[in-house]
């Protein structure tokens, strides 16, 4: 069967972002203000806007490794993502399978990329925009069910965090299927429901190099210490009653 049967041009994007990031990865990202625009008949990605300085979370991560961390590493997954889904539907017009299968994994690494920091913005608030303070609620109320406290959450995600090797995340999520919290890692810019297919994110931490390294060197445990000091715990609780309740 020929490839441009199997995708048509119109339904291309949608069904790369189901298959390779999941549908939940990708409901996460626009519930996140993933910004899309239309190019060629296929759904490009722009870079989404902060809610917040780059310097508004000092001194737990500085200002320079924000700039740095949105406007060059999180735009190269977009604009690598973008050009390697032109370049699929070219291949898909021509028929050509074997460029098809080559590009899945360029699509699939920029796509996650592009979809864990658009959650990763949204989960980190200024101290003085309520960063860092303890959820409250139904989700303290599930985090005590699940982990026993806020602390043990606390400890389980930094131990997770700093034992993952190589680059990836740490992720606090819903397992939708038992309505249970889990703490999970991906490795590279795999998003959340590669984990499996009912896990939606509440929040996760991006624990590769360039989201810390400027600032933390190579010591990982400190810069997990320190970014529960900015978590944005009111945006975590209004996704976790969203998706709990659906």
């Amino acid at each position: 069967m020929a490839v441009r049967t199997l995708l048509s041009r119109k339904t291309l994007a949608s069904v790369l972002l189901r298959n390779d990031i999941g549908a939940g990865g990708m409901a996460a990202a626009a519930a996140a203000g993933a910004a899309q625009t239309h190019s060629r008949g296929i759904h490009a990605l722009t870079l989404p806007d902060l809610g917040y300085d780059y310097g508004a979370l000092e001194p737990v991560i500085s200002g320079e490794i924000m700039q740095i961390h949105h406007q060059k590493h999180h735009q190269t997954y977009i604009t690598n993502y973008n050009k390697a889904l032109e370049q699929l539907q070219d291949a898909i017009a021509k028929s050509d399978s074997s460029a098809v299968v080559k590009l899945q994994s360029a699509i699939k690494f920029n796509g996650g990329g592009h979809v864990n920091h658009s959650i990763f913005w949204k989960n980190l608030a200024p101290p003085r925009e309520g960063g860092g303070e303890s959820p409250h609620g139904s989700l303290g109320w599930a985090i005590d069910t699940h982990f026993g406290s806020f602390e043990a959450l606390i400890k389980k995600v930094n131990a997770e965090g700093a034992a993952l090797q190589g680059s990836g995340w740490v992720w606090l999520g819903l397992d939708k299927e038992f309505n249970k919290l889990v703490v999970e890692t991906t490795a590279n810019q795999d998003p959340l429901v590669t984990k499996g297919s009912s896990l939606v994110p509440l929040f996760g931490i991006d624990v590769w190099e360039h989201a810390y390294y400027l600032q933390y060197k190579n010591v990982r445990p400190d810069y997990l210490k320190n970014i529960w000091k900015v978590i944005n715990w009111k945006y975590v609780s209004e996704v976790y009653e969203k998706e709990s309740s659906a």
